[in-house]
């Protein structure tokens, strides 16, 4: 089956490979605090070649890590591989629960005899390499569980997106525009109004509003960078709410009211 890879409002899903990990492991937020355990070998050979790959390494995502290890173990009590079973939430609103905040998911899922060849197996199918190697996916979580001989595992990967105040959200908005020369205020309680609603604006009537929503405060959107760049405005204010719609896939919601 091809992978599907999508952003925002949509899963990535791979389909079955190999596998492994001992009941009981807790997920942690470090792969140090996993010494000589399944999951840890798993997580250094992902990164030994995505960095052989040109690539930066994953961050273990300790969430991801759970919503893996609660698969993993409805795979055992099946005796057998799926993304979903019946009664089971789909992958996106598994990891949501278990805490995980993302923008981008996929997942790999094995079985095999031996925690070894489960990495192996997974770089030789093609699907499952190209979630090992995607260059968007920068967080992992693991689990593996053993049954008998055999050891059933789940990768969970995704686009993280990290826990910001309306505060921090803010201030990395309006560090760019400063970058513009535009002078940004102090008090957002105008702009936190303006961005939760649909339209219109609150206190001084501004010259123009923008609202977006993006998992990405990195970079702003080409339209609020034109008008940034236009000369035709002084000041700004920029104020952070919450997202609109589903929340599975983690966003950030802003407004700027250009003066």
């Amino acid at each position: 089956m091809r992978p599907i890879l999508r952003r925002i409002s949509t899963i990535s899903l791979l389909l079955l490979g190999a596998a492994l990990l001992p009941p009981g492991l807790r997920a942690s937020s470090s792969s140090a605090q996993l010494p000589n355990s399944p999951e840890a070998m798993l997580f250094n050979a992902a990164n030994r070649d995505r960095v052989a790959s040109g690539l930066p390494a994953f961050q273990w995502d300790a969430n991801l890590a759970e919503a893996a290890r609660l698969h993993a173990e409805r795979m055992v009590q099946h005796n057998t591989l799926s993304h979903q079973f019946a009664g089971e939430a789909p992958l996106q609103d598994r990891a949501r629960q278990a805490g995980a905040r993302f923008s981008m998911i996929a997942e790999n899922v094995a079985e095999g005899p031996s925690a070894q060849g489960l990495h192996t197996q997974w770089m030789n199918s093609p699907p499952h390499r190209a979630n090992l190697l995607d260059h968007e996916l920068n967080s992992i979580g693991i689990a593996v569980v053993q049954r008998g001989s055999l050891y059933f595992a789940v990768e969970d990967f995704s686009v993280g997106v990290p826990h910001l105040s309306y505060a921090e959200q803010e201030a990395e908005v309006r560090a760019q525009l400063e970058g513009y020369g535009l002078r940004v205020g102090d008090d957002p309680t105008d702009a936190r109004k303006a961005c939760a609603m649909d339209r219109g604006w609150a206190g001084q009537r501004p010259l123009a509003v923008l609202r977006y929503e993006m998992a990405d405060l990195s970079q702003l959107p080409e339209e609020v960078e034109q008008k940034a760049r236009s000369g035709k405005y002084h000041s700004v204010q920029v104020g952070a709410c919450e997202p609109t719609g589903s929340r599975t896939f983690a966003r950030f919601r802003v407004a700027i009211l250009f003066y």
